[in-house]
């Protein structure tokens, strides 16, 4: 495959959906793809849909850090634009380790003949049960509030730290991540990795927007 990266905005650090559009008109791709795994804020869904159209494109979105947000409507749904969502059944599902695929349904039967017999057998039928019991608890009015005061929780963590003197990467978060400059401080993010990890507090190092840093140095931490 050939790939091209598209990033954010230097100043603003948000997606630069300027650049996605002409990145998308110049190489034309069979498929574009959204979803992230440290980017706090609202990605527009229906943007990234008008720019596939635009150029003919099929659109595949990685909601995994997203999908519990998304399922109590705390973050916005990429469902209705897009033709492939892929998410993990952990991470803010809070279910068990797996995955599932969602398309549109022409692509279903495609999808099933891959996933099996090609690429996966002997499924875990007490997995299968567990996914079911985190899917029926994601319904629950119970988890729409977790899944809002989640985001609450994380605006008010992320405006605590900027008023220590932290960098919040694009200012603050619209869901439930915070990337956090610290070149300010001096301090790289495997050294605040380690030093936080034993103070029994689990952070991971994180690249941040133009990172100067090697990836298992890297200049931040996400939360």
């Amino acid at each position: 495959f050939n790939s091209v990266q598209y990033g954010v905005n230097p100043e603003t650090e948000l997606i630069d959906y300027d650049e996605v559009y002409r990145l998308a008109r110049e190489h034309k791709p069979k498929m574009i793809v959204a979803g992230a795994s440290a980017y706090s804020r609202i990605i527009d869904w229906a943007k990234f849909r008008e720019i596939a159209d635009e150029v003919g494109a099929l659109l595949m979105v990685d909601m995994a850090h997203y999908a519990g947000l998304i399922a109590g409507g705390a973050y916005p749904s990429p469902v209705p634009y897009a033709d492939f969502v892929t998410s993990t059944t952990h991470k803010t599902l809070r279910g068990p380790r797996g995955g599932f695929i969602l398309s549109k349904e022409q692509y279903g039967k495609d999808i099933d003949k891959w996933v099996f017999p090609r690429l996966q057998g002997g499924p875990l039928m007490h997995v299968i049960a567990a996914k079911a019991v985190a899917f029926k608890e994601a319904m629950t009015p119970e988890f729409r509030e977790y899944a809002h005061q989640t985001v609450k929780n994380a605006k008010v963590l992320a405006e605590e730290l900027k008023a220590e003197g932290l960098r919040i990467v694009s200012g603050g978060t619209d869901s439930h991540i915070i990337l956090v400059d610290l070149r300010p401080l001096g301090v790289k993010g495997n050294q605040a990795e380690e030093a936080l990890g034993r103070a029994n507090i689990t952070v991971n190092k994180n690249a941040i927007p133009f990172d100067p840093e090697k990836p298992m140095v890297t200049s931040g931490i996400r939360l």
